[in-house]
């Protein structure tokens, strides 16, 4: 367990931003309420930035993210709502595995252009972003699909979406556990194999970093309260499905063969092919993996909203791509960090949320999010042609 230098500069920008914006809106960015609005809002962002790390990683790009977050999570609603019987225990979740499931086929649907037609990636997801957006508008001709299951809606972090203060709190101590657990097998892992070991005093101050944001988290998410009453709200649901994709997605690209094989091709295809890795099949694979993320996120979004709209995920796949290039992801390919994508989710919601506060107008919130993604790929290059000169 380390400390990216990277990383820790983005942190520290982070912190300038959080401060500036709770000046700027009097106080209120930085409260207990917001702060539990801004995480809910991150992790719809966040799922799919995990999966954006692959795409770019392997050298190709889905433009398509937003528009299939919004037909999933259409069609969630629609099964929900006008093809189910209603008030059954398995209404919600048949609907769900539906919605990830499509998601999934979309994703294997462009993944088979990509990687067996040798169509670009940039071509095919360009045109899935107007077919899906299209798509999400006639599956009800643009109306609202409504009202949803209420234990459905408890994904999308609502007024019963979060697990209360007791459970949050038994949460955050088993992730302070996993927390020192890794920080220990890790220093263990570099003294069986000879490597250069650290002083004990720089990895338990690592473990003790990560155990302070763990406290803090958990103690600004139990200080936001239900609406009129003093009732901790605690994690919210969907930070959970978040914090579960990113560990899981972090897990597939660092430890599994799979993972291996991606960032492999992403360092080289023709070095990869020669390697033995089935080069078409990866590719396949790793669009199946975003469609299933995007999928996810759509679930989250309709649950949120109640209701399933057409608009759902308009020009999300902006902030996913920006948060992963500001997470580290290389657009050269080969090089790109989940962590680093969940941070810059984190950083453009965050954005997102205090200009919204600020009363910025969507028009001005659509140039600011240009703007940083301008900035993210001049870092990017900037970073990539310092590396080539070193």
């Amino acid at each position: 367990m380390s400390l990216d230098a990277r990383l820790l500069g983005m942190t520290a920008a982070l912190a300038v931003i959080w401060i500036a914006l709770h000046v700027l809106s009097d106080g209120v960015f930085l409260s207990a309420r917001n702060l539990y609005n801004l995480a809910v809002q991150t992790s719809v962002v966040g799922v799919m930035a995990t999966g954006m790390v692959l795409v770019i990683v392997a050298r190709h790009i889905d433009l398509s993210v937003g528009s299939v977050l919004g037909v999933t999570g259409m069609l969630v609603a629609w099964i929900q709502v006008e093809v189910l019987p209603g008030g059954v225990v398995w209404n919600p979740w048949a609907s769900v595995v539906f919605g990830l499931a499509i998601g999934a086929v979309i994703g294997a649907w462009q993944g088979w252009w990509v990687a067996y037609r040798g169509v670009p990636a940039f071509v095919v997801t360009l045109a899935g972003l107007l077919i899906f957006r299209g798509a999400a508008y006639l599956v009800t001709d643009g109306r609202t699909v409504a009202p949803l299951e209420p234990a459905f809606q408890v994904l999308g972090g609502g007024l019963h979406g979060s697990i209360g203060s007791t459970w949050s709190w038994i949460l955050g101590g088993v992730a302070m556990v996993v927390v020192g657990g890794i920080g220990w097998h890790s220093r263990a892992g570099r003294r069986e194999h000879g490597l250069p070991m650290r002083p004990i005093v720089v990895d338990a101050g690592v473990v003790a970093l990560w155990c302070a944001f763990i406290v803090a988290f958990v103690g600004v998410m139990n200080a936001a309260t239900r609406p009129r009453t003093d009732i901790p709200r605690g994690v919210p649901v969907p930070v959970l499905i978040l914090l579960t994709v990113g560990a899981l997605m972090a897990a597939l690209a660092r430890v599994t063969r799979f993972g291996r094989h991606v960032f492999a091709l992403g360092g080289s295809p023709e070095a990869a092919a020669l390697a033995g890795i089935d080069v078409r099949r990866t590719t396949l694979l790793v669009f199946v993996t975003m469609g299933l993320l995007a999928g996810i996120a759509g679930v989250v979004t309709a649950a949120r909203l109640g209701a399933g709209t057409s608009s759902m995920g308009t020009l999300a796949e902006l902030s996913v791509i920006a948060a992963a290039v500001l997470g580290g992801t290389s657009l050269s390919g080969g090089a790109g960090s989940v962590g680093g994508a969940l941070l810059g989710a984190l950083l453009m919601q965050s954005l997102e949320n205090g200009m919204v506060l600020l009363g910025a107008s969507s028009a001005m919130r659509q140039i600011a999010i240009g703007g940083v993604l301008i900035l993210a790929v001049w870092i990017d290059v900037a970073t990539r042609r310092r590396r080539e000169a070193a």
